[in-house]
């Protein structure tokens, strides 16, 4: 298994991201209903603080993805990285292939002067949880959606 992190010139790998993420999820209408242009993408890719990992088997096949991003804070000179989406095909699932992509994200924490790594873990997804358990320190917090 090999763990890369997209940037410029990858749209075409972020595109097939994107439709890994739609069929692991379950919901096309978030990930493919109104693709970004081209530029666009181009554009976030290019992004320091986006962080866009894939995970392809030995054959090259995509089996894994995770998006996160940098959030610089005001309090400190330091940065938090979240973890937005991770996702790994089912019949790939339970072979480390998470773990994976969450320590090269840590690696990219890391490097970047990064304070913390956090994701956010809903009930019912218990091997998700068990997951985030062994890596990290669980915390109990409520999410809010604040339409705008």
């Amino acid at each position: 298994m090999r763990v890369d992190r997209l940037g410029t010139g990858d749209d075409a790998q972020y595109r097939a991201l994107n439709c890994l993420f739609a069929d692991v999820f379950d919901d096309r209408e978030s990930y493919l209903s109104d693709p970004p242009y081209d530029d666009y993408v181009a554009r976030l890719l290019a992004m320091p603080h986006v962080v866009a990992l894939i995970a392809r088997d030995d054959a090259g096949t995509l089996i894994g993805g995770l998006v996160g991003y940098e959030l610089p804070k005001l309090e400190q000179r330091r940065s938090e990285f979240y973890i937005y989406d991770l996702a790994v095909v089912e019949n790939h699932r339970r072979r480390g292939v998470a773990t994976a992509l969450i320590e090269a994200m840590r690696a990219v924490a890391r490097a970047a002067g990064g304070w913390a790594v956090f994701v956010q873990g809903d009930y019912g997804d218990d091997a998700a949880l068990a997951l985030y358990d062994k890596l990290g320190e669980r915390e109990a917090v409520l999410h809010f959606d604040i339409a705008p």
